[in-house]
């Protein structure tokens, strides 16, 4: 028989005689983004983001893919999702709306430790002859395609390093056992010990296609403002809560 001290002791994660992750932190090596900035519809955006974030003057969104080939606990995956420029009590960052990715452990512990949200799917990155192709699919479905020049124009490490300094905020929720939220919270969170290795910039293009449970398209694409291909180390920092709801 497990005792209640043990319990306590060793629950940080489900099941807890085989948790889904190990405890952090977590880093990852060979951390590769692909990230299209682009403009859509103001009043689309503002049903998406909950306060006390604020949105902009300019309704921008970043879709991202990310391959993540070696990450401590979490293996080798790869995700895709919508990132929105928000501010906090005046703090610059960005509200991550959706993710979604192809391995169970990331699912699990990026939902239970921080609250990402974070579904099942099949995001790639990959380099088609001059090409660099992120694609994501759910289920059988495409929702979305991004293309870039491979590697046309290289970026200097002090224009990319604030965009990966920055602060990043997620809105998690855990129900209770009647289904009522016991958990409700905006946390916080920053990127660390970050080891630049690149960054390039090119001709891009995004199309996103509709689908009733991956709504990507829910944030049209008005007009691409750029992207940017960029090759890390860091470590995913642990988040601290900044907004209790339920208080």
């Amino acid at each position: 028989m497990i005792s209640e001290d043990d319990v306590r002791a060793r629950a940080y994660a489900m099941p807890l005689t085989s948790p889904a992750y190990p405890p952090g932190p977590y880093r990852f090596v060979d951390r590769e983004f692909f990230i299209i900035t682009y403009r859509t519809d103001p009043d689309a955006l503002a049903e998406v983001v909950p306060a006390p974030l604020e949105l902009g003057a300019d309704p921008i969104v970043k879709f991202e893919v990310i391959r993540m080939p070696d990450s401590t606990g979490f293996g080798d995956y790869t995700e895709s999702g919508q990132v929105i420029p928000v501010t906090y009590k005046g703090q610059a960052g960005g509200y991550v709306h959706a993710m979604y990715l192809d391995d169970d452990s990331p699912i699990a512990g990026g939902r239970e430790l921080w609250g990402f949200p974070k579904k099942l799917a099949s995001p790639k990155l990959q380099v088609e002859k001059e090409t660099l192709v992120g694609t994501l699919d759910f289920g059988a479905i495409r929702i979305a395609t991004a293309t870039m020049g491979y590697k046309h124009k290289a970026l200097a490490e002090a224009d990319v390093m604030p965009s990966l300094t920055g602060p990043s905020f997620l809105l998690k929720i855990i129900p209770h056992v009647d289904g009522t939220p016991r958990v409700c919270e905006l946390v916080r969170y920053y990127m660390e010990d970050i080891v630049f290795k690149g960054a390039w910039t090119g001709p891009s293009a995004l199309e996103l296609f509709h689908h009733a449970l991956a709504p990507v398209a829910q944030l049209p694409v008005l007009k691409v403002l750029g992207a940017t291909h960029i090759q890390t180390d860091l470590t995913l920092g642990l988040g601290e809560v900044v907004h209790d709801y339920l208080a």
